[in-house]
């Protein structure tokens, strides 16, 4: 369980055990804002904090650096640095996680100066999310202690700001809520997270959602839409494959753009009979990640009401080494007719989402993003910070790039080699499932997925090294990340905020933003 957020009024925060202001830095001198109040918590506020000050202290100039004065009345106070800059949205989600860590299990109230604010609305979203993104534990708390962001101005922020902060908390709560049900759903053992409980937590969950519709398939239906490459991958295991259908529309017959997202859904991968060594599978439960993320975010687009179609598909399943496991060498056939010979059973990933992408294609949207814990290789070359995208369209690259600046997410742009097609050439099938190893191994794995996107504008999401996190780093917790669902989200607001700005007025059109 996390915190829970909302906007509260100076007298509301005052009475909290803990609170933050947070301070400015330029040249080692930290300045607090004159709209925050001069006494708080029986401690009197400065203006102005000198460099020895700070460096007695421990207070930096880093965006997130905190220090905790404490009193002997009931209210602690804690300064906590925006860096150099007021209007950085990733500052203020590094602030607000330093701040619930610096705050413990305590209620605490953040004043946030709103004066000069250019994007008020942003900077309350972004700082909800850095705090309940920190607050997530998938031990859970007894008591969820509330995040209350205070508004302040000289004298008061106007009507118009205040509405905005309130709209950016609500906003940031709804997200960081959805991602972490997706961190947690990754983090629960694999013992406990097989394919059909994890249809079930997502068909839960969907259900509850406006203009959702779930469809969980089992074997037989998967097998009637000769989805043969998802079944040949599970025959290892004695867990039941499923795939998660999913639609958002919450406007039918209106002409509003629809994405297909595809996440990767292996509840657990021992690497079939091309097996991982034992340390390799110790994180092996993260490897449905891609799958929690694109539920997750189609549960964000009902709760933020975007006017936008979704197709969510997520096939789940296990890869092991049972007696009717594949064997390297085998053929399958993916929906749309094509054939994989299997070399390597250990790259299954690309087999799952090659009959999710097919899928997606039937459904005929406008764009298709996958996502998946893809390869080893990602890792290697962009490290555990840094998610790799292939994007086919000009467009949906410069579209997903912003998306990922706005979310604090980095993404590298990662080049579709076309001379390189010629590594996954069989002489038995339409194409080998592996390249030249260890050559390029997330290139090639990026383009034996294009080949199932039927051309239409596509993105390959390959987060297998971000989407884990060794330690607790900034709003980052350590064990699930959920990494790129926050950009994800970002792209299909922006998505949504063009299409109502291009569409003629309607009386049946919503608003992107939440009630």
């Amino acid at each position: 369980m996390s915190r829970s957020a909302r906007v509260s009024s100076i007298n509301e925060a005052l009475s909290q055990p803990t609170i933050v202001v947070p301070v400015l830095f330029c040249d080692g001198v930290g300045t607090i804002s004159s709209a925050i109040p001069s006494s708080v918590g029986g401690l009197d506020v400065p203006r102005s904090l000198s460099p020895e000050w700070n460096h007695r202290q421990g207070l930096k100039g880093d965006a997130g650096s905190a220090v905790v004065l404490r009193s002997l009345r009931e209210t602690n106070v804690i300064f906590v640095s925006l860096g150099s800059s007021d209007q950085l949205l990733q500052n203020y989600r590094l602030a607000g996680a330093s701040a619930v860590r610096a705050a413990g299990e305590t209620p605490l109230a953040f004043f946030l100066p709103t004066e000069g604010l250019r994007n008020p609305a942003g900077v309350a979203q972004a700082l909800t999310e850095g705090a309940l993104l920190s607050s997530y534990s998938f031990k859970g708390r007894s008591d969820a202690a509330s995040f209350d962001v205070v508004p302040v101005g000289a004298p008061l922020p106007t009507v118009e700001v205040h509405d905005a902060v309130t709209d950016g908390v609500v906003t940031g709560a709804i997200i960081a809520d959805a991602v972490n049900w997706a961190k947690c759903l990754v983090d629960t053992p694999a013992g406990d997270m097989s394919p059909r409980i994890l249809a079930g937590e997502i068909d839960e969950r969907l259900s509850d959602d406006e203009h959702v519709r779930v469809d969980v398939w089992t074997e037989t239906k998967i097998r009637d839409e000769r989805l043969g490459a998802l079944l040949s991958v599970g025959l290892g295991s004695a867990q039941p494959t499923r795939l998660v259908y999913a639609r958002y529309d919450p406007m039918p017959g209106v002409p509003i753009p629809h994405v297909a997202l595809v996440g990767k859904g292996v509840t657990f991968d021992a690497g079939g009979l091309s097996m991982k060594t034992p340390e390799g599978m110790m994180a092996m439960k993260t490897d449905m990640t891609g799958a929690a993320v694109v539920m997750a975010v189609t549960s964000l687009a009902s709760r933020l009401k975007l006017p936008l179609r979704l197709t969510a598909i997520a096939p789940l399943t296990e890869n092991l080494v049972g007696e009717k496991a594949i064997k390297p060498g085998d053929v399958l056939t993916v929906r749309n007719g094509m054939t994989i010979e299997v070399l390597n059973t250990d790259a299954e990933g690309r087999l799952i989402l090659a009959d999710g992408l097919s899928l997606a294609v039937d459904a005929e949207p406008d764009v298709i993003v996958d996502v998946a814990t893809l390869t080893g290789a990602q890792n290697v070359a962009l490290g555990d910070e840094v998610g790799a995208m292939y994007v086919s369209s000009e467009e949906l690259a410069t579209q997903l790039a912003n998306a990922s600046e706005r979310s604090g997410e980095m993404f590298w742009r990662m080049p579709l080699v076309e001379s390189y097609e010629s590594h996954i050439e069989s002489d038995v099938a339409d194409m080998k499932n592996i390249g030249k190893p260890p050559r390029a191994g997330s290139i090639i794995g990026a383009l034996i997925l294009r080949r199932f996107t039927s051309g239409k504008p596509w993105a390959h999401l390959d987060i297998a090294g971000p989407s884990r996190s060794d330690a607790v780093r900034g709003y980052v917790t350590k064990g699930a990340t959920a990494f790129s669902a926050r950009t994800l989200v970002e792209y299909l607001i922006d998505l949504s905020k063009t299409a109502l700005r291009a569409a003629p007025p309607s009386p049946t059109r919503e608003s992107p933003a939440p009630e």
